[in-house]
């Protein structure tokens, strides 16, 4: 059963930055595609990045593209979200999921979740 277990959580003012990691164990972490999904209180679970194992190019959504940065590191099997100008909109708890097939920002394309880490972000 793949694993996937999210830290870097925390509260941070507007402006300031934070790193998420996910950490996958078990499987072939080199061939998942790891995405971070975010689900903000009374709101429904939205895609936010993920990045292939091929090393194609990463999918961001809008509304964090140039503020947000995906990477992974395949030596550590991790994945990385690097939060930079954050926002209080950027509240919510953060899931990493995985899939062995291709990118995509449905969540239903993802059979392996995480537990989830929160970020809250004060005015």
């Amino acid at each position: 059963q793949v694993q996937l277990v999210e830290s870097g959580g925390g509260l941070v003012q507007a402006g300031g930055s934070l790193r998420l990691s996910c950490a996958v164990s078990r499987g072939t972490f080199s061939l998942y595609t790891v995405a971070w999904f975010r689900q903000a209180p009374g709101k429904e679970r939205e895609f936010v990045a993920a990045i292939g194992g091929g090393g194609s190019t990463p999918a961001i959504t809008d509304s964090v593209k140039g503020r947000f940065t995906i990477s992974r590191d395949n030596a550590k099997n991790t994945v990385n979200l690097q939060m930079n100008s954050l926002k209080p909109e950027d509240t919510a708890v953060y899931y990493c999921a995985a899939t062995y097939g291709m990118t995509s920002d449905r969540s239903s394309s993802y059979p392996y979740w995480g537990q989830g880490t929160r970020v809250t972000v004060s005015a």
